[in-house]
């Protein structure tokens, strides 16, 4: 299964707070930014279970800044979704969604956002929210798989 995570206030914190992986000092010279606590554990039981891992972000980061951020971690992605990518995928139909998923043979998507759980309704695509004060996040997703 093809499986992606949103970025900002998901497993980056913004807005949002919530508690952060450990950063070596390598991250920290670089200025990785810090990624929400669990995911490295998360990441490594989805691969454990076959799945594929992507980034979905609304975000214009560059790819290989996201793909720098997980890497520094030791857990890679298959693939990163910018803001770029989105609208180029999508061209005259990139304004209807901030996300489309299948458009990019995903499976599920697992978001912050109720908007974007709206827009899966609207254009029936499987995802999972996940709020900020979800201390059990990882349990919550891996038993919606």
């Amino acid at each position: 299964m093809v499986i992606s995570f949103d970025l900002d206030d998901l497993l980056i914190p913004g807005t949002k707070k919530f508690d952060t992986e450990s950063q070596n000092l390598f991250q920290k010279i670089t200025g990785v930014e810090k990624i929400r606590k669990g995911t490295i554990a998360l990441f490594r039981e989805l691969r454990e279970r076959g799945h594929s891992i992507y980034i979905y972000t609304s975000s214009y980061r560059k790819q290989s800044s996201i793909n720098f951020i997980f890497k520094s971690h030791g857990i890679p992605v298959d693939f990163a979704i910018n803001r770029q990518i989105h609208n180029k995928e999508l061209k005259e139909r990139k304004n209807i969604s901030s996300k489309l998923p299948s458009a990019f043979g995903i499976d599920l998507h697992i978001d912050d956002s109720d908007g974007v759980a709206i827009e899966g309704e609207r254009f029936n695509f499987r995802i999972i929210i996940i709020k900020e004060d979800d201390c059990n996040w990882i349990k919550s997703i891996l038993n919606k798989i």
